[in-house]
């Protein structure tokens, strides 16, 4: 019945079935339960930080917890949209935490014994933790290209020392016979395999990502890096990282072991096809010269800062992602490296300052601040004063307002909840999740979106519309039409409202009902009316 479950279990296991399935079983009772309850506490807010305290309290293994949680991710069909999406939620709180125990665990061990690469895989799990990567499956792969690596340097040199051994086991101490295997890797990786760097679609956070960059065989200079110094490692080449400027580098020693002098290393680039530099060419690749502090290698920590730095900065460029996902990870990742770095606490609390999320969470942040740097007294108090409004606001909340069809003054309003649309202007479709009789934004919004051009102006109803290309817009209904080719709209708030796609509209879920009482009979009466004869 759950397949999925049998890693967990050995063939020398003595297992009583009947206590493990009663144990399954009421796992799957109880993740239904939460799942059900969250659309209800939730809808009108962001999750907030407490609100997976139940979660973490659990009484049942979080292992038949989470399988029940992606028993509800994999249903079938167009169904139970609110619970995947609730579900989706709860697993991504979940394995988050549990990957930043692993990385704080990771980061107490000495130095020595933190793989480069597991730490690029424990990023890549943070960002992506719906997605299936474990460190032994990447592992699989580079020992996969390592041995490609072998059979080539056998057909070059039958008694190469790094053939007689296991990986890990074997250290090769002549210049030349490093040569040899550098020479293999970058046959291997650049002309059979076709690895390269990715200077067309540079900043695509995929770059960031080692079983992304094992996928699509493209990176950026570090990710490229820690693929290219894990299998020389493998193969008995000690390669460092070098935290070079614009351009991250490894090194190779041609001198003495351990020479502080930056003149007895050859510098790699394994962006470049693993082109060998010396110093004068890596300032030429950058264009501009560099003090010999930055042709000193760096800790596994800081090549892990640098990647997390990378991905902030991705974050801060992702203006289509209005939920910001990649900026909140990075600065998590950040932060758990670096706790106590005033300058990403300040970001993080803007940051939720902005989305209007965790108002708690901010005034914890900002206290945290406050003893740490009394000198940001000012900004902090700003976003004090600001954060406890919020709070002050939300508590004189009386409960959800319900917009009936009967009004008088909802009489214009043509549209209703769940309805595919498209737009006349810009020509997105996009599927409506609320209405106002007329706009309710503010004179400043009205003058920036030129609202008052339209024929109609403001004094017409506007529509809160879920877009296909995962954003949420304010449109009026001027320049709405219906859509002659209904299609579900991929959008990550769809769940959040809907419970199904019937094929030509959506069914609101019940808080949104609740809401709308009345919008669901016309939706449907609509559909049919439009629909029924294949004519608009």
């Amino acid at each position: 019945r759950w397949p999925s479950l049998l890693k967990y279990y050995s063939h020398s296991d003595s297992v009583s079935w009947l206590e493990e399935y009663k144990a399954r079983h009421n796992a799957g009772l109880e993740a239904q339960r939460i799942v059900a309850s969250f659309s209800k506490r939730f809808f009108s807010e962001h999750v907030p930080c407490d609100g997976f305290s139940d979660i973490e309290t659990l009484g049942c293994p979080s292992h038949f917890f989470e399988d029940e949680l992606m028993c509800i991710l994999n249903m079938e069909g167009r169904k139970g949209l609110t619970w995947k999406y609730y579900a989706k939620k709860i697993l991504y709180f979940l394995r988050q935490q549990n990957i930043l125990k692993n990385l704080k665990e990771y980061l107490q061990r000495p130095t020595e014994r933190q793989s480069f690469l597991e730490g690029a895989v424990l990023i890549d799990q943070y960002c992506n933790p719906l997605s299936d990567i474990c460190l032994k499956s990447v592992q699989a792969q580079v020992d996969d290209i390592t041995d490609k690596v072998r059979k080539v340097l056998r057909t070059k040199n039958p008694r190469h020392p790094s053939l007689a051994s296991k990986a890990g086991e074997v250290f090769v101490p002549e210049v030349e016979l490093q040569r040899q295997v550098l020479d293999a890797m970058n046959c291997v990786l650049y002309e059979q395999l076709k690895y390269k760097g990715n200077e067309l679609d540079y900043y695509n956070s995929l770059n960031s990502y080692i079983h992304q960059v094992l996928i699509r065989r493209t990176g950026i200079p570090i990710s490229l890096s820690v693929l290219y110094l894990t299998i020389a490692r493998q193969l008995g080449v000690k390669l460092e990282p070098v935290n070079f400027p614009s351009h991250f580098l490894l090194r190779w020693c041609q001198g003495k072991e351990g020479s502080t002098d930056i003149f007895d290393y050859t510098y790699i680039d394994a962006f470049g096809k693993g082109k060998q530099l010396t110093v004068k060419e890596c300032e030429y690749l950058i264009g501009h010269h560099v003090t010999e502090e930055f042709y000193g290698v760096v800790t596994s920590k800081e090549v892990l800062q640098r990647m997390v730095g990378n991905l902030l900065n991705l974050g801060k460029r992702e203006s289509t992602d209005q939920s910001y996902q990649l900026l909140r990870d990075s600065l998590d990742l950040y932060l758990a490296m670096y706790p106590d770095n005033v300058q990403h606490l300040m970001l993080q609390a803007r940051l939720y300052f902005h989305l209007g999320i965790w108002p708690e969470k901010v005034l914890d942040i900002l206290q945290h601040i406050q003893a740490l740097d009394p000198s940001q007294h000012g900004a902090v108090g700003y976003l004090v004063q600001h954060t406890l409004e919020h709070i002050e606001r939300r508590k004189e909340e009386l409960g959800p307002e319900v917009k009936h069809r009967s009004d008088e003054k909802h009489k214009e309003v043509c549209f209703s909840i769940g309805l595919i649309m498209k737009h006349k202007r810009y020509g997105y479709n996009c599927v409506i999740y609320g209405w106002d009789p007329a706009c309710m934004m503010g004179h400043e919004w009205i003058r920036n979106m030129n609202v008052h051009s339209l024929p109609h102006g403001p004094h017409q109803p506007f529509y809160n519309v879920l877009v296909e290309d995962g954003s949420c817009r304010y449109a009026a209904q001027e320049n709405l039409e219906y859509n002659s080719e209904p299609r579900e709209i991929p959008h990550p708030d769809i769940g959040r409202y809907f419970s199904e796609f019937t094929g030509l509209h959506y069914l609101a879920n019940t808080e949104l009902e609740i809401r709308y009482p009345e919008d669901l009979e016309l939706t449907r009466a609509t559909v049919q009316k439009i629909y029924s004869s294949g004519k608009e």
